[in-house]
């Protein structure tokens, strides 16, 4: 049995990724991930052993195939051969003229959604923040839209987070003078930020990404956090909230901060709640509230 070594030397493709501004061919539209694949061979010996699949699946996730956040679009001669055009349908490939194309839209998420609202709805934002840093996947798009001048201050009641949230910004390469985090609780942001000095307050509730999910949010924390989250943005700024409920966080915090924010006065807030009508009643539910 060939080791995995063996398997490299045996199976082989070659891939570049699409140059900037322009695409994997002159027929694609750019891609932001993708590669054009363009020599791909098994061995006649390593046939229907797995090794091609094998092979095509790291090819595939080496350049963000399989990131369902990312949009991507792959190329590949076109065989003659009916057999290896049905290898390739199985990775999502298809013909398209005289080559092999795999497309990948990007799957559209509760994080997502609300990112690209705040990112379309503020103008040039000066000061942000992330008050659930997380692994710092929202801290760091804040830092891209108040780039170059603006600042995010960052909050999590786990130590863990807030390394793990610093870490993700150096390895970004955002400069450490235009955020700073605090650990400590969200619902304390006041004693950091000044009243009506915020253009936008994010809040991604539940529980760390990949850390102990015994340890989540509750109402008790959450409701006085987003008043002192509405407190701090300026008339025109945003304040998101992403809710959870399952099996282990159960329904109280979801349907008690709904509450709460069914209850906002109309004169002073305007509230979305943007619920993905298709999904299942626990999918993450974004909610956006606009003070007026």
């Amino acid at each position: 049995m060939p080791s995995i070594r063996k398997k490299h030397r045996s199976a082989s493709a070659r891939s570049r990724p699409p140059q900037r501004g322009r695409s994997a061919s002159g027929a694609l539209p750019p891609a932001a991930k993708g590669a054009a694949i363009t020599a791909f061979g098994i061995e006649p010996q390593w046939r229907r052993k797995g090794y091609g699949s094998y092979l095509l699946k790291e090819a595939l996730r080496a350049y963000a195939g399989y990131d369902r956040e990312k949009a991507t679009v792959f190329t590949a001669p076109l065989p003659a051969d009916a057999a290896e055009l049905a290898f390739w349908a199985k990775f999502g490939f298809a013909a398209e003229g005289r080559q092999l194309v795999r497309r990948r839209t990007p799957d559209l998420t509760a994080v997502k959604f609300v990112q690209d609202f705040l990112a379309a709805r503020l103008a040039q934002p000066r000061l942000c923040i992330d008050a659930t840093c997380g692994n710092g996947g929202d801290t760091a798009f804040l830092c891209g839209i108040t780039a170059p001048e603006g600042k995010v201050v960052g909050f999590d009641v786990q130590e863990a987070a807030i390394a793990s949230t610093r870490k993700h910004l150096e390895q970004l390469g955002v400069p450490a003078a235009r955020y700073e985090l605090h650990c400590q609780s969200h619902a304390d942001l006041l004693q950091i930020v000044q009243p009506g000095t915020a253009d936008a307050v994010m809040f991604n509730f539940g529980w760390l990404p990949g850390a102990d999910h015994a340890v989540f949010s509750t109402a008790s924390s959450s409701i006085p956090a987003l008043q002192a989250a509405l407190e701090a943005v300026r008339p025109g700024g945003v304040v998101s909230a992403i809710l959870y409920s399952g099996q282990v966080i159960g329904t109280d915090e979801k349907q008690t901060v709904l509450e709460y924010l069914r209850a906002l006065p109309l004169k002073s807030f305007t509230v979305l709640v943007c619920d993905f009508a298709n999904w299942a009643e626990t999918a993450p539910l974004p909610c956006i509230i606009l003070k007026k």
